[in-house]
């Protein structure tokens, strides 16, 4: 057996072993990842990288929970290129470290929100690290934010319930869904809403999870696009609405919307959670230290 079809044979092993431990919180027909919803054919290398960076990342992670007792963290890829708006991360998640998995050896999961490719719905997933990095970066690294402990502390098990997972999940889904309102909701949304309703027992509405949002200072990203590209993006894309945003903004071009790196920013500025960290692929033989690089 040559080099190529060994390393081949350990990739589908690899994929067959983290499909094998995913679960689909909500069924809702075929999904891709963020909005990379453009049919691919996955190289050998492209697939090599993302499970090398999956399982860097994990090694990684482990430390940290070992070191400091880490068990829930925000997590980000960058599944395509966003720095003509001058971000680097694309879609978000909330990772958490479950003791139990694999036979009690332990494993990272994700749960997070997925846009249905070519409509307007959405359904919530949690999977594992293999497919949340599995389906094409446009930058193999991971955005990493480590949650403060209490607020980690009531955050870890709680996010192993699927029915509180779904409490604040809105199906309609719309890429770039005004935050302070709520007919629509994109993914990163979902994410920090959710946080919302599991940091504070008072949330128990979208609306709520809003007035803590800004209680605690999130501040969105404001966008700039002008009004022929909305209306060409409004004509062709399902999972793209202007409607719910203001309508003096929308004029101006001013589009708000929740993105990775306000998130990440909001985090740290609120003492919520530490510094962005990036974590890449570190050699395999390369002591699994700190790794990761502040932003």
């Amino acid at each position: 057996m040559n080099t190529a079809t060994r390393l081949m044979n350990m990739v589908r092993r690899a994929l067959c072993a983290a499909l094998a431990v995913a679960c689909l919180i909500a069924v809702a027909g075929p999904v891709l990842a963020g909005q990379n919803c453009e049919p691919r054919r996955p190289s050998l290398d492209s697939m090599r990288r993302d499970l090398a960076l999956a399982a860097s990342v994990a090694a990684q992670l482990d430390g940290m929970a070992q070191r400091d007792g880490t068990r829930v963290v925000l997590i980000a890829r960058a599944g395509q290129d966003l720095g003509q708006y001058g971000l680097r991360y694309s879609h978000l998640g909330i990772a958490y470290r479950d003791d139990a998995a694999l036979d009690g050896r332990g494993a990272w999961r994700v749960v997070h929100k997925l846009n249905q490719c070519g409509s307007s719905r959405s359904a919530l997933y949690r999977q594992g690290l293999a497919e949340f990095f599995g389906d094409g970066l446009h930058v193999h690294e991971a955005g990493v934010v480590v949650l403060k402990p209490e607020l980690a502390l009531r955050l870890a098990e709680q996010l192993k319930d699927d029915g509180v997972l779904t409490a604040l999940h809105e199906p309609r889904y719309n890429m770039l869904a005004y935050p302070w309102s709520g007919p629509y909701q994109q993914s990163n949304q979902w994410a920090i809403e959710t946080l919302a309703l599991l940091a504070e027992p008072a949330v128990t509405s979208r609306a709520a999870a809003r007035d803590w949002l800004r209680a605690h200072d999130y501040r969105p990203t404001t966008l700039q696009i002008s009004s022929l590209t909305r209306l060409g993006a409004r004509v062709s894309s399902a999972h793209i609405a202007f409607d719910d945003h203001p309508f003096g903004r929308r004029m101006a071009g001013q589009i708000d919307t929740v993105t990775v790196d306000s998130v990440f920013a909001w985090m740290q500025r609120s003492g919520l959670g530490g510094a962005p960290l990036r974590l890449r692929t570190l050699p395999l033989d390369r002591p699994q230290r700190r790794g990761a690089v502040a932003i």
